[in-house]
């Protein structure tokens, strides 16, 4: 199967080899400070471990037991997944009513407490508005000064927010993933923070890039919650799955490839 796989990648980077060039971020930024991931596995509470557990079986049962076709099917495994995903960060993300602590939240506040007394600042991501808005009115409550953004932000309260931010107004910078990937400037914050991971680990280093880019003076540390034996687990094992993948079917490619009509 190893055998295939080889043979399978081996050939797919030389058909796609010759549409790239690829250069480094390092390459091309060797002025950069130095970049640090750190990944923070969360212990849930063996009540948050129960509820998490409750919804995987329910999952599995409602999938076993449904007659849907395979389209409909495969919404359903995706919602159910979302589901769990969900859990992990906050379960009140779940059941609204829940009485349950989240000790993703717990964590979160404790490193982002030593990084305030140390004196940094952070951008802080999920791919959820709403758990934002749960670690929104933890800053508020903790009397932590933010700026926020997610999609919904119009664009001049964005760039107010960006730029008051890099003006040292807000020690914290709430964004939803999709919202931030891309087009943001924020070297004032030389932390990162993912509270949730995404599938696709570009879509993270992308946000993470809005700190670790050019004008950025200090070193960068990213830190990934990631709660334990859950399904945030086997996202973080398919980064490394894609990135593996990648950067096998990528090294090399500072050299373009020759195209050829012979096949």
């Amino acid at each position: 199967m190893w055998d295939q796989d080889k043979q399978a990648r081996n050939k797919l980077k030389k058909l796609i080899q010759p549409f790239l060039l690829r250069r480094t971020k390092n390459q091309v930024l060797s002025e950069l400070p130095s970049r640090t991931e750190i990944l923070l596995h969360v212990e849930l509470s063996r009540e948050e471990k129960a509820f998490y557990e409750a919804l995987r079986r329910q999952a599995i049962s409602k999938l076993s037991e449904s007659n849907a076709d395979a389209g409909q099917k495969h919404l359903q495994v995706l919602a159910e997944i979302m589901k769990l995903r969900r859990a992990c960060c906050n379960p009140s993300l779940v059941m609204p009513d829940t009485e349950l602590s989240s000790s993703k939240l717990q964590l979160f506040g404790e490193v982002l407490g030593e990084l305030l007394e140390s004196h940094h600042k952070a951008l802080v991501f999920s791919q959820f508005v709403d758990h934002l808005h749960i670690i929104r009115d933890y800053l508020e409550k903790q009397s932590i000064k933010y700026q926020y953004l997610d999609g919904s932000t119009p664009m001049a309260e964005r760039k107010r927010s960006v730029d008051a931010f890099q003006a040292g107004d807000g020690d914290v910078f709430l964004i939803s993933l999709k919202a931030g990937g891309t087009g943001l400037n924020l070297t004032a914050a030389d932390y990162v923070i993912h509270t949730d991971p995404w599938w696709n680990p570009a879509v993270e280093d992308q946000a993470s890039d809005r700190a670790h880019r050019i004008g950025q003076q200090r070193p960068v540390t990213i830190y990934r919650l990631v709660a334990k034996d859950t399904i945030e687990d086997k996202i973080v094992e398919l980064h490394h799955h894609k990135r593996d993948l990648a950067d096998s079917l990528l090294e090399g490619t500072d050299m373009s490839g020759k195209i050829s009509t012979v096949t």
